[in-house]
């Protein structure tokens, strides 16, 4: 595990829990965070790069930036049988990196898409991934037996897969996840700074804001990454969003609630959407 944090502890914890028989390495560049690893019962024992030889399988779930700089070196220190799998919420990126590198073949691109808005190896919880979709992106560029041995890994652990191109994944993951990431961002930061005049405010708050705001308590090392690497499509929804909030402010302004309704009435449609995906 490169990264033992919420996205590669819960990765640890199923494949523990599934494979009893395997030993579960841990590479991180905080030595602190290994030892938390360690005491957390997530991983048996502390690795370095240089251990990836002996690897059956590495799941990096680190920032998208760091995966950019590091994937191609943990390419060059693998065996010809080992399985590279990534967990990074951008792909192209990801996978231009190494598009050329000749051990491409052991490297499958992959997004699960599952998490909270907590961090570090105390995040880390069984059963994380059931019922959640995992992304793959060029899976053709994956030697097949490799492709087979994650795709039952990801099978065992309760995951569903979807297969996708990184640039169409990119696109799509900038409306349903990266936007409410923003979001939430951006209303945090308006309601402490209403805070600072208004003390009350947050006696007030129920658990609509609280379900609303929850992603602002994300990581920032985490998402400005992720925000830089999808930067083109990411102000493209943030420019089809602002142009609803203002549409919605001028119909407040206008007194027109019977179009806000309307607006409202027609956006409900997301429930048979969202009850479809449960």
């Amino acid at each position: 595990m490169i990264g033992v944090g919420l996205i590669g502890g819960s990765f640890a914890i199923d494949i523990k829990k599934k494979y009893p028989e395997v030993v579960i390495h841990g590479i991180s560049r905080k030595e602190a965070t290994l030892k938390k690893a360690l005491e957390l019962n997530i991983i048996d024992k502390k690795a370095t790069l240089e251990d990836l030889i002996n690897a059956d399988l590495v799941i990096v779930s680190i920032p998208v930036d760091a995966t950019v700089k590091l994937l191609p070196t943990i390419l060059d220190k693998i065996s010809d049988h080992t399985l590279v799998v990534d967990a990074g919420s951008t792909k192209e990126a990801i996978c231009k990196a190494v598009e050329h590198h000749p051990k491409r073949r052991n490297f499958l691109a992959c997004h699960p898409i599952a998490g909270t808005e907590k961090s570090g190896p105390s995040a880390a919880i069984a059963g994380l991934y059931v019922g959640k979709t995992n992304i793959i992106c060029e899976v053709e560029k994956t030697t097949f037996k490799l492709q087979e041995k994650a795709l039952q890994l990801f099978t065992d652990i309760g995951m569903r897969i979807r297969y996708m191109d990184p640039v169409s994944h990119d696109k799509h993951i900038a409306y349903v996840s990266h936007l409410s990431h923003i979001s939430a961002f951006m209303l945090g930061k308006t309601v402490i700074n209403k805070e600072k005049n208004e003390r009350d405010i947050f006696d007030m708050a129920g658990s609509g804001f609280a379900s609303t705001v929850r992603l602002a308590k994300s990581s920032p090392a985490m998402w400005t990454p992720i925000f830089k690497q999808n930067k083109e499509n990411v102000v493209e929804t943030l420019e089809e969003y602002i142009n609803n909030l203002q549409h919605f402010k001028e119909l407040m302004q206008q007194d027109n609630f019977s179009e806000i309704f309307n607006e409202m009435e027609n956006t409900n449609y997301i429930k048979q959407i969202l009850n479809g995906i449960n």
